[in-house]
């Protein structure tokens, strides 16, 4: 296709998923956006302030992890991105299958995106996301016995949303659902911090309420007379979906400090015969299969002298800690890396530094894990290591690069996880059900055997130092295109597009909920099998 017809090619395929519909993107939002990306966008290589679609793909995971804790499918990082394959994001495949690959990640997507562009395509993807989660809603309507177009009391408001989170958080397992929506008494006592979901649905319809009275101009006679619709119920869904890790965080703050009490040395790392030891004696959370830990990428092998060891950072990570998993995207625990990341990048502004300014940097920073509030160890073998970074990229260190990342790693390991090579474990984000039932749990006598070798000896030889980096590896892997040399304004027809539509349509976009998987964390998914 000839690049003055690419425009065409846009309109036509974005006009399949975009239209007039109710939910429209406000100036202030597309604002808030772009001051999101804005210090990531700052140090991001570009030509002509332009990036490519790699890059682009890289923002946008970062977005999502950062506002909402969401890891869109498609956008994952461990993925490996072909010329066959654009890494485009599963609701966009879904939305425009035949034009995805073509608009997102083809050979004409190499005229690349400026800022503004990229705020319209985030924008674009929150709405598609907020889209899809429309079919859920409609079958949680159904469940009741009702017509999508009948306005709603407050009170049946609640309890249909209440049911909508029982879905949303068990995923595909049905049987439980409908076991505990039947039950209420079951629900109240078995299911996990129900009382406290409840008060956090409340606070969302109150929110709702807010923001429309805070809007008086439009008034539905629906909210007028304390009546919801569809769309409305459909809003307090969205705004439950954007700010439901922030509700939740509690719970994966308490693993991590259980994790952190285990760590004895600091280096972001259990033993897992203290692992599986802590899931017999005190916590059933800690109950993942040797073979699952393996293949979600959280197992760290390397040490002669520690034997097998849990890494805090990806474990926190992986799947099985991510509490919500919807066709189009899961919803994990923070990324506490991101935070630590976003500093420099403040600091920095440009897309590469030299390890003085990177050093200069993080030894005024301290890791949230450290109760001394104490900066980085970074002398010796690390800074060694930035240092040869450096050598190998000119005399700077990308910011935005596998081995970057995995000197943040070892700098603050019980934040930021290890960056594996793309595609060496591209399961990392398969949900226990989509594991298998039978293969995600570990057995008791397993998880007996490892633990009868927490009082072996773990001392290091002479001489071995306790932050030795046995798992470091040289292999570069950019995550924004560094050597970018694009420019052109192709992008401008969807800047253009989004600007003239300023909404986007209720997209059917599939089956809600991940085919082969559970909705809960491993831990959570099994005790909804039992119930």
């Amino acid at each position: 296709m000839a690049i003055e017809h690419f425009g065409d090619a846009v309109v036509k395929a974005m006009d399949e998923v975009m239209g007039c519909g109710t939910r429209k993107v406000d100036d202030y939002h597309l604002e808030e956006i772009k001051l999101a990306i804005l210090p990531m966008w700052r140090t991001m290589p570009s030509t002509d302030g332009r990036m490519d679609w790699k890059s682009v793909r890289y923002v946008a995971h970062r977005y999502f992890m950062q506002q909402s804790s969401l890891l869109i499918r498609g956008f994952e990082p461990s993925r490996v991105v072909s010329g066959t394959d654009s890494g485009a994001a599963a609701v966009l495949s879904k939305a425009v299958p035949e034009h995805a690959d073509m608009l997102f990640g083809g050979a004409h997507g190499k005229s690349g995106f400026s800022v503004d562009d990229t705020v319209a395509f985030l924008a674009a993807l929150e709405q598609l996301v907020f889209d899809s989660e429309s079919e859920l809603l409609a079958i949680v309507y159904r469940q009741f016995g009702m017509e999508t177009s009948r306005l709603l009391t407050t009170k049946q408001v609640r309890r249909l949303i209440e049911a909508y989170m029982v879905n949303w958080m068990l995923g595909e397992d049905q049987k439980s659902t409908m076991m505990l929506l039947r039950n209420r008494t079951l629900l109240e006592t078995s299911f996990p911090h129900w009382a406290a979901i409840k008060g956090f649905v409340d606070g969302r319809i109150k929110t709702m309420d807010f923001r429309r009275a805070q809007r008086p101009r439009g008034f539905s006679q629906s909210i007028m007379s304390a009546r919801y619709s569809f769309d409305d119920v459909h809003e307090v869904v969205g705004g439950i979906t954007q700010s439901f890790q922030l509700f939740w965080e509690s719970e994966c703050a308490a693993m991590k400090a259980q994790l952190v009490d285990m760590d004895k040395y600091g280096t972001g790392r259990v033993r897992l015969s203290d692992f599986y030891g802590t899931g017999l004696d005190k916590d059933w959370r800690f109950g993942e299969s040797e073979s699952y830990l393996r293949d979600l990428g959280v197992l760290d092998e390397s040490s002669p002298w520690r034997g097998k060891q849990v890494i805090i950072s990806n474990y926190l990570q992986a799947a099985s800690n991510c509490i919500v998993s919807a066709s189009n995207y899961l919803v994990c625990c923070i990324n506490e890396c991101e935070h630590l990341l976003g500093d420099i990048e403040n600091h920095v502004e440009a897309p590469s530094a030299s390890p003085e300014q990177l050093l200069s940097v993080l030894n005024n920073m301290s890791s949230p894990s450290d109760p001394d509030d104490a900066p980085p160890k970074l002398a010796g073998p690390l800074t060694e290591q930035l240092n040869k970074i450096a050598e190998s990229s000119g005399g700077t260190v990308p910011l935005h690069g596998r081995l970057f990342a995995q000197f943040m790693h070892y700098a603050f390991p019980r934040e930021c996880p290890f960056p594996h090579k793309a595609g060496s474990f591209s399961s990392h984000t398969l949900t226990p059900q989509a594991y298998g039932d039978g293969k995600y749990l570990a057995s008791k006598d397993d998880m007996r055997s490892h633990a009868s070798e927490r009082d072996a000896t773990d001392e290091l030889p002479e001489g071995e130092e306790e932050h030795s980096l046995h798992m470091w590896s040289e292999e570069e892997e950019l995550f924004a295109e560094y050597n970018n040399a694009s420019s052109g304004g192709a992008w401008k027809w969807i800047v253009l597009l989004l600007g003239a539509v300023g909404a986007v349509t209720a997209v059917a976009t599939g089956v809600v909920g991940d085919s082969k998987s559970s909705g809960l964390p491993m831990y959570r998914s099994a005790h909804a099998h039992l119930v």
